[in-house]
């Protein structure tokens, strides 16, 4: 079977053209044998989930992983703690004694007892469930690990907040009592951000239910090394002639190694570049001109990661109005990670730290935000006049000039 570059869910080495993660694994690897408990929060579409499941594979060599995503237990399974203990458990058991993937290791008759309790007792709550979870943990074979992925799903629920809070109980007490080894939480929201989330009136209860975790600084984007393993892989069985590591760096130069971004001009390149009139042959295509085709392609298409974009802009007007002075009058902001703004846009994936001043990602997103705000002040002539003068000074036909871009001085 044919690889292909993935751009949808979870990668498979087997089926798609994809980055070499291992050291990243050995990385997360040492947090957990520390027994951290900490969140893998990145940008939509960062590679979270094919991180997270190849981990899951990565550990099962000294690890008991049960993988859990919350969004397939749903919204409605979170308004009480006892709707949610009961789907919980359901759900362990599902995951647990699942026909392709089977968890092994774990004392099925606990599991069974888990779900029996919680099918018997219309009242089962968390202090019902969890000395449960910890006979489990205390009678397996491995040491145990949970990941839960798309906590966003959940963030807004008060009952997910006592879940973490339990969580956090017991890892606190864990030297007197069993627990999971680790815990692993996956999103957009950094926990400690998710009152953002919550009604204001929520928000004294969000202080500490995570204030345990472990900070996560591994870095998750691909440079152009990483990109030009990812293009060897393809050359190894297209035979396009391409110079390889010349196209790994002109793709992070475009995408600064935003994993979506790096995936989707592969994708772009391999399937519809290739093939068109002016790039007949795939030997035509990975070139710089090929390139420059299949990034016009993906900065003028409707996605879903440009979709989220444009929303958090919506939601948000503060992130709007700061990424609007960024690119249109040229301002430069000082990068402080406890500003909640510039806070927000690096949790969405907006900016950078750029040596301790707020840039916009990288090329990709500057020319899509570009567009995409100029578009709205089309409505506002002044602005819309101001904007389209300045547009030449900083373009080049349809590519954003940066060298032109980073002279301008700093609007006082």
């Amino acid at each position: 079977m044919t690889r292909i570059f993935n751009v949808t869910g979870s990668c498979d080495p087997k089926l798609h053209y994809m980055v070499d993660i291992t050291d990243r694994l050995a990385k997360i690897k040492v947090l957990i044998d520390n027994g951290a408990y900490f969140t893998i929060n990145r940008a939509r579409q960062y590679g979270k989930t094919t991180t997270i499941d190849a981990l899951a594979e990565y550990l099962k060599k000294d690890y008991i992983v049960i993988s859990l995503d919350f969004q397939l237990i749903g919204d409605a399974k979170f308004k009480s703690e006892h709707v949610f203990t009961k789907a919980f458990a359901n759900y362990l058991k599902r995951i647990v004694n699942d026909r392709n993937n089977p968890v092994y290791g774990l004392d099925n008759t606990i599991v069974g007892e888990i779900v029996e309790s919680a099918k018997e007792d219309k009242d089962y709550a968390f202090d019902d469930m969890f000395p449960m979870l910890r006979e489990l943990c205390d009678t397996a074979e491995k040491p145990v690990v949970m990941i839960i992925d798309e906590v966003d799903s959940a963030a807004n629920s008060q009952v997910f907040l006592d879940f973490l809070a339990q969580l956090r109980g017991y890892y606190l007490k864990r030297k007197k009592s069993a627990t999971f080894q680790s815990v692993i939480l996956a999103g957009v929201y950094d926990v400690k951000n998710i009152k953002l989330k919550l009604h204001p009136d929520l928000e004294h209860k969000v202080n500490s239910p995570w204030n345990i975790a472990t900070d996560f600084l591994i870095d998750m984007s691909f440079d152009s090394s990483d990109i030009k393993g990812m293009l060897e892989q393809y050359e190894a069985d297209r035979h396009t002639g391409m110079d390889v590591a010349l196209m790994a760096c002109e793709i992070y130069d475009y995408t600064s190694g935003y994993p979506f971004l790096v995936s989707k001009i592969c994708k772009l390149l391999d399937e519809r570049v290739a093939g068109n009139e002016k790039f007949s042959q795939l030997s035509d295509a990975w070139t710089k001109e090929g390139l420059y085709a299949a990034v016009h392609i993906l900065i003028s298409e409707k996605n879903t990661l440009f979709d989220s974009l444009t929303k958090q802009l919506m939601d948000y007007p503060e992130l709007k109005e700061m990424l609007s002075s960024i690119l249109f009058e040229g301002k430069d902001y000082p990068y402080v990670a406890t500003n909640q703004v510039i806070e927000m846009a690096a949790m969405f994936g907006f900016v950078r730290n750029d040596h301790n001043v707020v840039k916009v990602s990288n090329r990709i997103f500057e020319t899509v935000l570009y567009n995409h705000l100029l578009s709205e002040e089309i409505v506002n002539s002044k602005m819309y006049d101001s904007a389209l003068a300045n547009k030449y000074r900083f373009t080049e036909g349809r590519r954003l000039n940066m060298r032109n871009r980073s002279k301008r001085s700093t609007i006082r």
